[in-house]
């Protein structure tokens, strides 16, 4: 058995594992915490592919920046009073 075949069959694991609990969390941060680990699973996964300029495009824009803009936006819509019960 190949380590690239190991490597790739673990990343898309944890891809699949990621994005069910981005979806399965009750908590709005945590999932988009978990959606957060799915885009770096997937610039992992085109590294794997050998593909590293939309590696690069993936964690920058679907790692970091649109987890960034989703926590700022959850935080800035969320009641004072939700958040103080936390």
């Amino acid at each position: 058995m190949n380590i690239v075949y190991v490597l790739n069959t673990l990343v898309v694991l944890g891809i699949l594992i990621s994005a069910v609990c981005a979806v399965a969390f009750e908590n709005i941060l945590s999932s988009v915490i978990a959606l957060g680990v799915t885009g770096a699973f997937m610039a992992l996964e085109f590294i794997l592919l050998q593909a590293p300029d939309v590696a690069i495009a993936e964690a920058a824009v679907g790692a970091v920046l649109s987890t960034a803009i989703f926590v700022i936006a959850v935080k800035k819509t969320t009641p004072k009073e939700e958040e103080e019960k936390k």
